[in-house]
């Protein structure tokens, strides 16, 4: 038996990932207070309901900053026995939970006032909602992966929640901005209320698609047959190995952990064999072999 074991919080994709989720942090806190006072004064309901997301998203965001900390705090602490790469993975759960209480929020609130239609005050939630919108756009800027090719977001669940949340605020904010355009132009209250309740179950689709991936991460049922295809290749192929047992997890967002056994009529010196093929695979950061002598 022989194995290799790394504990990983890359200095550059996740600390970047954790600055960007941050600063969006503080932005959207300041935002949510603005469209909350503006959104009670002036009486609108996508309003209020926007700046009332934007403070779930804030909690959400809050839970990502904490994870990234986390991670990077006892990213060598050897209880952790793969290192604190699913961190990300579980906030990235918790965020799509929360995701889905907010579209259930949006839609019990949309339907009450579809229910009970109150005035709005439509030219100043209208430039409060345009101004929620470009700091949305901006922020879902910020934690896209422009000029950073180096760090995968789209394999970090923790940021992608948080994208995702960005996503859902400028959602309502389009949302609330169509709806006091027409309302206002043809007095059609109940828009208000309609287009929050099309912007509901959007957000819960990306909340269902969230939790059905970080929850595959974390009960590894991933589907990770590309990579197990690679080191069978490389096992069979270039050594002539019998695989007799292969299991593969992801322990990061870009880090892989393996398990291998194989059969070889000379035992030794073949896990090493084994390692030295499979170094090339940048992804695997955790690999044990197991070699078994082959009958002859």
């Amino acid at each position: 038996m022989s194995h290799s074991h790394h504990h990983h919080y890359a200095t550059g994709g996740e600390a970047r990932a954790e600055t960007k989720t941050r600063t969006v942090l503080a932005i959207t806190l300041a935002v949510m207070v603005l469209e909350l006072v503006a959104g009670y004064w002036s009486g609108s309901m996508a309003l209020t309901a926007d700046g009332w997301h934007m403070g779930s998203h804030a909690v959400a965001l809050g839970v990502s900053a904490f994870a990234y900390a986390f991670a990077r705090k006892h990213a060598h602490n050897a209880r952790f026995t793969f290192g604190t790469g699913k961190v990300g993975s579980l906030a990235g759960f918790a965020s799509a939970l929360l995701l889905g209480v907010v579209a259930l929020e949006m839609t019990v609130s949309c339907i009450e006032r579809l229910l009970s239609p109150r005035p709005i005050q439509f030219g100043e939630a209208l430039v409060v909602a345009v101004f929620g919108l470009a700091v949305n756009l901006g922020c879902a800027w910020l934690l896209g992966e422009h000029g950073d090719k180096r760090h995968h977001s789209h394999q970090d669940h923790n940021l992608k929640s948080a994208y995702l949340h960005v996503l859902a605020d400028a959602l309502t904010s389009v949302g609330a901005i169509a709806a006091l355009g027409l309302g206002w132009r043809y007095g059609w209250l109940w828009l208000d209320a309609a287009v929050g309740l099309a912007g509901a179950a959007l957000i819960a689709v990306w909340a269902t698609g969230l939790i059905m991936s970080t929850g595959a991460v974390l009960l590894d049922a991933e589907d990770l047959a590309w990579l197990e295809a690679e080191i069978r290749l490389r096992l069979k192929q270039r050594l002539d190995l019998d695989i007799e047992d292969l299991h593969v997890w992801r322990i990061g967002a870009e880090h892989f952990a393996c398990i291998i056994a194989v059969e070889a009529q000379h035992e030794a010196g073949a896990h090493e064999r084994v390692r030295q093929e499979l170094r090339n695979l940048s992804q695997l950061a955790h690999v044990t072999v197991e070699v078994h002598d082959a009958p002859a």
